[in-house]
């Protein structure tokens, strides 16, 4: 394919540093075991008392499902090796992994979902709010759009394509809301949002701050609904890690300008900030801005 002979070229054998073990994200312990926090939890945790647990152990790394491959993976120069013979499995998992639980996901501006496959893998499910070839009108705030499942499948590849690999994996997939949400949730806050349409089709609309509502229902043609499938990183209570907001991030408000749109001297303030005072965070984050300026992202 085009990507592979893409991946040929020497900029892309370039050797990454050698991983050490604190460098890596997340370390099977052998002494735990995994499982849900409950029937409406989205994510694993630790558990010693859960009844069902994910049998890692002192298992070999051969055994364990893909998505746990992944996670082992990860490391602070890399989410996946830049030859990773997981990716296609890992994507196939993504399309094609029964569905035995959908819940809603807390936090967040607009409605997303997290799956839950029958090997105790999970992605993150973004429904198609709009067709792909629709524009958002000139008039619109970059932040009063409708989240694009699609962009989350074209960033992943462009990610790869700049050889950054810093985007968890993505893939599109049709689900049946009816039976692969609405029949499988134990989500009650999400049950209670389907209806039927005057027209015969499956909808719901879920609960959140923007989009959730009868106006802006999620309907499937009759139940069928694209949609985006990216893997999830591991939970925060098994691999700690910190996060920083973007110090170039937008101000969200209608009139309100962000400091940077009016500093002339704030480039010279972050470089003098930690942690973008050392090392190459700074350097990573522009590449994510270059990314970001690629596909015509505004939000951050």
């Amino acid at each position: 394919s085009k990507l592979v002979a893409l991946f040929e070229h020497p900029l892309y054998n370039i050797p990454v540093p050698e991983v050490m073990e604190k460098d890596k994200l997340f370390v099977v312990n052998p002494m735990e075991k995994f499982s849900l926090r409950s029937s409406g939890s989205d994510e694993w945790v630790s558990s010693s008392k859960a009844e069902t647990l994910l049998p890692t152990g002192k298992t070999a790394y051969d055994t364990y499902p893909t998505w746990l491959k992944f996670h082992v993976g990860i490391n602070r120069f890399e989410l996946y090796p830049r030859q990773d013979p997981l990716m296609p499995t890992l994507l196939q998992d993504l399309a094609t992994q029964r569905i035995v639980s959908s819940v809603q996901k807390s936090g967040g501006t607009q409605l997303k979902l997290i799956m839950t496959f029958p090997n105790y893998g999970q992605a993150l499910f973004k429904p198609m709010k709009q067709t792909r070839d629709q524009e958002t009108p000139i008039d619109f705030f970059y932040f009063s759009d409708f989240e694009r499942h699609n962009a989350e499948i074209a960033a992943f590849h462009l990610d790869r394509i700049l050889d950054f690999r810093r985007i968890p994996p993505v893939s599109g997939r049709l689900v049946n809301i009816t039976k692969e949400i609405r029949d499988i949730t134990t989500d009650k806050k999400l049950a209670k949002t389907f209806f039927i349409s005057p027209a015969g089709n499956v909808c719901f609309y879920g609960e959140c701050s923007y989009y959730c509502s009868t106006e802006h229902a999620l309907c499937g043609k009759p139940d069928r609904l694209e949609g985006s499938m990216a893997a999830l990183l591991p939970d925060k209570t098994l691999a700690k890690r910190r996060s920083w907001r973007s110090p170039w991030r937008r101000s969200y408000h209608k009139s309100k300008k962000a400091e940077w749109e009016l500093n002339p001297n704030y480039c010279a303030q972050v470089r003098a900030t930690p942690p973008y005072d050392r090392g190459h965070r700074l350097l990573d984050l522009i590449d994510m801005t270059v990314l970001d300026f690629l596909m015509g992202e505004p939000r951050r």
